[in-house]
């Protein structure tokens, strides 16, 4: 009899997602229905022997039950490489222990095991400085940790937003004014003194109206529709986490530009299942940790993203 293939899904603890919209969920089901046995992981289970990669892994079930969407067997350890697909689904931060734990599953990966996204990629392409490998994609963006530098920056562009690299759904993303008295102060806050990177990135009006679109692509290839977050009322964060509504829309002439220009880097490096953030006519940001928003979109147009991100993993798997 053949073997089931394997597949294990590194991510964080999957009683405290929420099963109505968790991406990670989705893959999970639509692997489940193509044959696929399914283990759990999360981080700390990974670990690196006598140059060998495991992890203390645990047999998985998932259901269509918003009530009860798991059940989780014993745990055992496995060698990574007895995997067919590992999925790497964990949320930033990308601190030092995520980049520790990329290079056990870069161990299982030369082995033979595919691991989505790859390793590698995962380490290079940071969320927010991926983006600027576009620069004829973005608004005006400075990184830096030096105040005047990102003052000098500022006054230039006069309304512009900071984000800190290594954070996501919006935490401690500032909107600053250049005539704000405290600027100096969020600058010092954010940099941690001079000695934490930042970006800052011209403000891009549209978003109060037309949102921040999450465009997923799959293989460098986009799904040809997007979740544009409307900010709530009194902010200007287009991240559900604080409150942003997700409506569907129609990729733009542009958002088919910008995904041409993005798709083939995105292919080269391995990063099979990304998600990038475009405001008005610009990119803004390069998910490829744990893209979100497939549940949302399939919803909204009645596709099957999830299948077909499977789908695409299992091709390369064969190929």
């Amino acid at each position: 009899m053949q073997e089931r293939p394997k597949l294990g899904v590194i991510m964080d603890p999957i009683s405290k997602i929420n099963p109505k919209k968790d991406t990670t969920l989705s893959l999970l089901m639509a692997a489940g229905v193509r044959g696929f046995d399914l283990y759990y992981l999360e981080l700390k289970d990974l670990f690196l022997q006598y140059g060998i990669p495991w992890g203390h892994c645990r047999p998985l079930q998932v259901f269509n039950d918003l009530k009860q969407w798991y059940n989780l067997g014993e745990t055992n350890p496995l060698p990574l490489d007895q995997f067919d697909i590992l999925l790497m689904r964990k949320d930033p931060p990308v601190n030092m222990q995520y980049i520790y734990a990329t290079y056990i599953l870069e161990r299982a990966e030369q082995n033979g095991t595919l691991v989505v996204n790859s390793p590698q990629a995962l380490r290079d392409a940071n969320e927010k400085l991926f983006a600027t490998w576009f620069p004829q994609c973005m608004p005006p963006t400075l990184v830096s940790v030096d105040k005047s530098t990102l003052m000098d920056f500022i006054q230039e562009n006069r309304l512009v937003v900071l984000k800190p690299l290594d954070s996501m759904g919006g935490k401690n993303i500032l909107k600053c004014d250049a005539s704000d008295p405290n600027l100096s102060v969020l600058i010092d806050l954010l940099t941690q003194e001079g000695s934490q990177y930042i970006m800052a990135q011209q403000f891009i009006p549209e978003i109060i109206a037309q949102g921040d679109k999450r465009i997923l692509l799959i293989d460098g290839e986009p799904i040809p529709y997007a979740l544009a977050r409307i900010p709530a009322d009194n902010d200007f964060r287009g991240n559900l986490a604080v409150g942003a509504q997700g409506v569907g829309c129609h990729l733009t002439e542009r958002d088919f530009w910008i995904c041409g220009q993005v798709g083939p880097k995105l292919r080269e490096k391995g990063l099979l299942f990304v998600g990038i953030d475009v405001i008005g006519d610009y990119l803004t940001e390069i998910n490829v940790t744990s893209p979100t928003c497939v549940k949302e979109l399939e919803k909204a147009f009645e596709i099957d993203i999830s299948s077909k991100i499977v789908d695409c993993i299992i091709h390369k798997l064969q190929a």
